[in-house]
């Protein structure tokens, strides 16, 4: 049975939406968390890797910003900072695959790999509720910085960037924030040259092809155009995503790109396998865009994004279920397995959109009393 059935063609945010970590913590044992499931049950020999534990320190930090006595968030977090801290190479970079015998399976991870491990902490270093998680993050990204320059690909640009727009809102103060303004324009930079080379009038991206994880990109022009405070940024930021919903969003209903053969500029446009890994990425990108323009219209963007996961789909199909995912949505069939990707895309999304209807709160509750004391009131 799905976590919030109520809330599946709600016109407005639910407040409500704040599903438990019970899967996650099923997933995860005293070294990270298990990547793949065989339906609910963790499939151990599929063993770790810092791709999804990065995705689960986010997870945990947004779960303990709503409530910052969550004991299971408390005991998960130290648990995958630790992972990344031992993942880290002497060169900044990380290994991305462990087995479960806790033996690095490779020399160096991937470039995706290392840019996740680089935006988490550059959460943590905003969002952590303890200054010592808050103080390693920061070790561990700035040693992370001499990796930059090694990451050649739109998306783990992009991880990067994110990472970096929150270093910057973490440390006003900081003699790092030169160092970490100039970095992230010089990714910003990388992002729009592919832009630049690659758009036309008929498709506004920043490749000649759609394929995983594609709103992070549009996601980070929003993040550095806000933290840079440069217009363009985030105007590129705006059309790409307004491209990205004109190709995804068909009568108000999230249709991801499908991972079988992706969407090749002037090829046909596959439905299916969809991936819950598309539907947070919408949901973060229309967050940054109303961040960024204060237009209501992007947080019912996010919320079609949420929808995704609780059946509002173009099957009909409940994907959240018992604080997991289902590990993808196919024409003919469903994943029954719940991976650790799956079902942190899905926590990620309803924390997100959770804070953002807490902000909207208190600022609603703030201007209430300002109107107040400017009228005398009580």
């Amino acid at each position: 049975m799905a976590d919030f059935l109520p809330t599946l063609h709600h016109p407005n945010w639910s407040s409500s939406i704040q599903p438990s970590l019970e899967h996650l913590l099923t997933l995860s044992d005293d070294v990270g968390v298990i990547q793949h499931a065989t339906e609910d049950i963790p499939n151990r020999a599929t063993g770790y890797c810092t791709d999804d534990v990065a995705r689960a320190l986010i997870v945990v930090y947004q779960k303990l910003v709503l409530d910052p006595r969550d004991a299971d968030a408390l005991r998960l977090a130290p648990v995958y900072l630790s992972f990344l801290h031992n993942a880290q190479l002497p060169d900044g970079r990380f290994h991305n695959f462990m087995g479960y015998d806790r033996q690095w399976l490779d020399c160096v991870g991937t470039h995706d790999s290392v840019g996740r491990a680089l935006w988490a902490l550059g959460f943590g270093m905003r969002y952590a509720p303890r200054p010592t998680w808050r103080r390693l993050c920061k070790r561990l990204f700035n040693k992370g910085l001499n990796a930059l320059d090694w990451l050649q690909y739109s998306r783990s640009q992009s991880y990067a960037i994110t990472g970096l727009a929150h270093a910057c809102h973490a440390s006003i103060a900081d003699i790092e924030l030169p160092a970490y303004r100039a970095a992230l324009r010089k990714l910003a930079t990388s992002l729009t040259r592919r832009y630049e080379e690659m758009h036309d009038a008929n498709w506004e991206w920043f490749e000649d092809i759609m394929t995983y994880d594609n709103a992070r990109l549009p996601e980070a022009m929003l993040r550095a155009g806000a933290t840079l405070q440069d217009a363009e940024l985030t105007a590129t930021g705006l059309r790409t995503l307004a491209f990205y919903e004109s190709v995804t969003v068909e009568g108000g209903v999230f249709v991801p790109i499908g991972n079988e053969g992706w969407y090749k500029r002037g090829g046909p446009r596959p439905r299916y396998s969809q991936q819950p890994l598309e539907a947070v990425s919408l949901v973060d990108a229309a967050l940054a865009a109303y961040e960024a323009t204060g237009d209501a219209a992007f947080r019912a963007t996010a919320q079609t994004g949420l929808e995704w996961y609780l059946g509002r789909n173009s099957r009909g199909i409940v994907m959240a279920r018992d604080g997991g995912c289902l590990d993808g949505l196919n024409e003919n069939s469903v994943n029954l397995n719940m991976g650790a990707e799956s079902t942190l895309a899905y926590l990620s999304a309803a924390y997100a959109l959770r804070q953002a209807q807490d902000k909207l709160t208190d600022a609603g509750k703030g201007r209430a009393i300002i109107g107040a004391l400017s009228t005398g009131g009580e």
